[in-house]
């Protein structure tokens, strides 16, 4: 196992503002909702939690905050989840907020207003002395993610890409990627291949792609071959968060030396706990509740 894995997470943060509903509206329709809550979200902060409460490895995020109310909580959360914090402060800008619907049976539909997570440029990544790997989202600008991949593909940083919010990926990024991590609606968009799994993870130029399939499970495929692994049966409260869960678990598990086959194990399993539970960062399991339950 490797002695020392750190993880840098640099993506967005922001707070969620969560209604439950018997369904998710269709376009033009009202749906009266029932409980209320916010939550701290968003993928980058999502991940970064995941990867230091969850997979246990030391953990830094580079985060964009507005100077306000929203901005406390979601600092507050990765700070309680020991994330050390390289803190951009967008004081004419507002902290990101996503609005999310979450159904009865636990299926979620969510708007995001990115609002500072837009202020994150290229020169504000921080030292890569020591940082194993590089966690990237697209919920932030895309010049300053493939800024970031490509500063730490030549530093020899293990770079990792969640391709989420999805899009048609220019080549220069994928060639600076060691493992994209997408859902199978992701996969589709990135490769241009709908319905056919192993031909588009084979058409992405990337050494390693994990595709999340929901109760389903997850595949991968990388250069010691394809690997599948079975989702965990849980009973579902809120989906939240839990593909976030799954790739900081998985990239803590890659940071501290595993084999593929026992990350896939371990970040399903984390995915699947935090399923359990509502909201994002309040949902994602512990190492040792991971253990426990594996």
């Amino acid at each position: 196992m490797n002695p020392s894995p750190s993880v840098l997470v640099a993506g967005s943060a922001n707070l969620d503002f969560v209604v439950r509903a018997a369904h998710i509206p269709a376009p033009g329709q009202t749906v009266l909702g029932g409980g209320f809550r916010t939550f701290p979200g968003g993928k980058g902060a999502n991940q970064a939690i995941a990867c230091a409460r969850a997979g246990g490895v030391s953990t830094q995020m580079l985060v964009a905050l507005g100077d306000d109310a929203y901005a406390a909580p979601l600092e507050a959360s990765l700070r309680d989840a020991g994330v050390q914090l390289h803190l951009l402060r967008a004081a004419d800008t507002p902290t990101g907020v996503a609005f999310i619907c979450v159904s009865d049976d636990a299926q979620n539909a969510i708007t995001v207003a990115p609002g500072a997570n837009t202020m994150l440029a290229p020169q504000h990544l921080p030292t890569l002395a020591g940082v194993s790997h590089l966690l990237l989202q697209l919920e932030t600008p895309l010049e300053s993610v493939i800024a970031y991949a490509k500063t730490a593909h030549a530093a020899g940083v293990t770079v990792v890409l969640n391709g989420a919010p999805a899009a048609r990926l220019p080549a220069e990024l994928l060639a600076a990627l060691d493992l994209l991590i997408v859902n199978e609606g992701e996969l589709a968009i990135i490769s241009g291949i709908e319905g056919d799994i192993d031909a588009a993870m084979a058409a992405l130029d990337v050494p390693a792609v994990a595709v999340t399939l929901g109760a389903r499970g997850a595949r991968l495929r990388c250069a010691a071959g394809h690997f599948t692994q079975a989702a965990f049966a849980v009973e579902a409260v809120d989906t939240t968060a839990a593909g976030d869960t799954f790739c900081g678990a998985l990239v803590a598990e890659r940071a501290r030396g595993s084999t593929w086959p026992q990350a896939l194990r371990f970040a399903a399993a984390a995915a699947a706990l935090a399923c359990t539970r509502p909201g994002a960062q309040s949902s994602i399991p512990s190492r040792a509740e991971v253990d426990a339950f594996l």
